[in-house]
């Protein structure tokens, strides 16, 4: 970060590794895609998923990498069982990460995302979230709680410049630009097209009797960050659930920003996720969340009534 940054010293750490380690692993991921050699390994943790030799590599680099900056932290990454790291054998931190975010995408030099988020269990909420894009020149997101308690998101790009998100979209449902991980045919992109109001009333006429309403494809934490910048509208997930390490990195950049994160009953999720112990820890890594993720409580209000959920 540069010396007039804004950006708490925990949150610009953590950030300028998440940065080098993004400048390491990308012209890996470059060669993975134009050699068609993918590194790809039976995830016998999530069986449906896509793992690699990137995504292993880039959960221990990390766990190195933050014990630079954090004596003692619980290290909850997808690739495996939450461990503490350090000499504290009851550390009030809790670091979650998802080392390569779109992995499946990431090898093929299309996508790629990196989440990581500190999580401090004596206030039960996060401190500190930065999600990285690796090949965009817009790099990094970050969400982080200031010496004053005030919790803000920032936007970084490749040359260094920075930008505060604090004007998510107001638009209404027919004006916005709505997003879904429509990836995967059976279980998503089928579950999407048939929410036919939702799609109606996305598709209805607004000013000047122009159809302005767009759906778009989005992932993981990183869709939740493209709200709290303004360049999308909404996310939402109603079909699978995003796992945490998919979804809370990002909730806590919306958060900062002013939007507005709740489930399908209109609920807001909160921050507080419960790692009150190791066994906590490691059984919020299983449940997965549905939600509705918008620029105003407003908007998000509108997609719930629309949704057949």
């Amino acid at each position: 970060m540069k010396p007039d940054s804004l950006i708490p010293d925990l949150a610009a750490n953590i950030a300028n590794s998440v940065k080098a380690m993004m400048l390491e692993i990308r012209p890996r991921l470059e060669y993975a895609a134009l050699s068609g050699k993918r590194s790809e390994h039976e995830n016998l943790r999530h069986s449906d998923n896509f793992l690699s030799d990137f995504d292993l590599w880039m959960h221990q680099r990390y766990k190195e990498e933050i014990a630079k900056h954090v004596r003692s932290f619980v290290y909850a990454s997808e690739e495996a069982d939450p461990e503490v790291i350090g000499p504290d054998p009851d550390p009030d931190l809790c670091v979650l990460v998802d080392p390569l975010d779109t992995s499946e995408l990431a090898v093929r030099g299309l996508y790629g995302y990196t989440h990581i988020m500190v999580y401090s269990r004596s206030l039960a909420r996060p401190i500190v979230s930065v999600i990285g894009d690796i090949f965009h020149h817009i790099q990094l997101y970050i969400g982080a709680r200031d010496a004053q308690g005030v919790d803000r998101a920032f936007m970084v790009t490749a040359d260094s410049t920075e930008y505060v998100l604090d004007r998510p979209s107001q638009a209404s449902l027919s004006q916005a630009l709505v997003t879904n991980y429509l990836m995967r045919p059976d279980t998503r992109f089928v579950s999407l097209a048939q929410q036919r109001d939702f799609l109606a009333a996305l598709s209805a006429p607004s000013a000047g009797d122009k159809k302005k309403g767009r759906i778009g494809v989005d992932f993981g934490s990183v869709s939740l960050c493209h709200v709290a910048a303004g360049m999308t509208d909404a996310t939402v997930e109603f079909a699978k659930g995003f796992a945490i390490w998919d979804l809370a990195p990002g909730h806590y950049i919306l958060h900062a920003a002013g939007g507005a994160v709740i489930d399908l009953h209109g609920r807001p999720i909160p921050l507080d996720y419960g790692f009150h112990s190791l066994a906590d820890i490691g059984a919020a890594m299983d449940p997965r969340q549905k939600f509705i993720a918008a620029g105003s409580a407003s908007l998000a209000d509108e997609i719930l009534k629309s949704l057949r959920v």
